[in-house]
């Protein structure tokens, strides 16, 4: 095949690539990254509002033996009104103060995936300085084939996206799946986006500690290009990206 055809051949699987990975925040019309990406507005995920200069948030590696995902199309389990969860990082403890109240549907589907050990071992695969820390693909791409499936339904805008406030990715109505993204600063913008907050960091100090030198995802940044996450998990991220700071447990207090 010569480079006049090799070309847009290329271009064509690598578009198809990137609709099926695609979960903070964080893709237009790729359905959920499971950030599904995520990313706010238009793309949490991967991309950028069209009236922000800020990239949107849209969704490393569970042993399968510790898991046990629910089946596609089944139920999350209905959380309770109020819960706390313990991520375990690679910078230290990290306490989330959940409300159902707040986002019911994201509350029911962070408790369902936290005690199910899908965020055991997962990559905070975006980091943008003064946004969003973005976390939520697994590192065990099976688990993205099944989660990135089982998106739910949105929920209302209770709280605003304001410092230490959680979040998960959409890339448009209903596409939440397990992306989730900590909000750096006031990002209230995102609340007329569709971004419904579901839980509060206690204490920032470890979020911020988090290293952002990779910065935005591919191909915007310099960072991990989420389709690849989708579907090499944590052998992609940590052969090319070392210094990224990991959940290592997730935990109901």
């Amino acid at each position: 095949m010569n480079a006049t055809k090799l070309f847009p051949a290329i271009v064509s699987v690598l578009a198809k690539a990137s609709c099926a990975g695609l979960l903070a925040f964080i893709t237009v019309g790729c359905g959920n990254t499971d950030a599904q990406s995520q990313t706010p507005a238009a793309t949490v995920a991967d991309g950028k509002p069209a009236e922000s200069k800020k990239p949107a948030p849209i969704e490393p590696k569970p042993a399968p033996s510790a898991m046990a995902p629910t089946a596609p199309g089944a139920s999350d389990e209905q959380a309770p009104a109020t819960y706390a969860v313990k991520l375990e990082t690679t910078k230290g403890e990290i306490v989330i103060d959940v409300t159902r109240d707040w986002a019911p549907h994201g509350a029911d589907r962070f408790y369902t995936l936290v005690k199910n050990g899908y965020y055991n071992d997962v990559a905070f695969f975006r980091v943008v300085s003064g946004f969003m820390a973005q976390v939520g693909i697994s590192g065990d791409p099976k688990q993205n084939t099944i989660w990135r499936e089982r998106r739910i339904q949105d929920d209302p805008v209770k709280q605003s996206n304001t410092r230490g406030m959680v979040t998960f990715a959409t890339s448009g109505p209903n596409s939440r799946t397990a992306q989730f993204f900590i909000n750096f600063g006031d990002n209230a913008r995102l609340d007329s986006m569709g971004f419904p907050p579901f839980g509060k960091v206690r204490d920032m100090k470890r979020v911020d500690a988090l290293n952002a030198e990779y910065g935005e995802g591919a191909p915007r940044g310099n960072g991990p290009f989420q389709a690849r996450v989708q579907a090499e998990g944590n052998a992609y991220l940590k052969a090319e990206f070392p210094k990224l700071d990991y959940i290592v447990k997730a935990t109901i207090l």
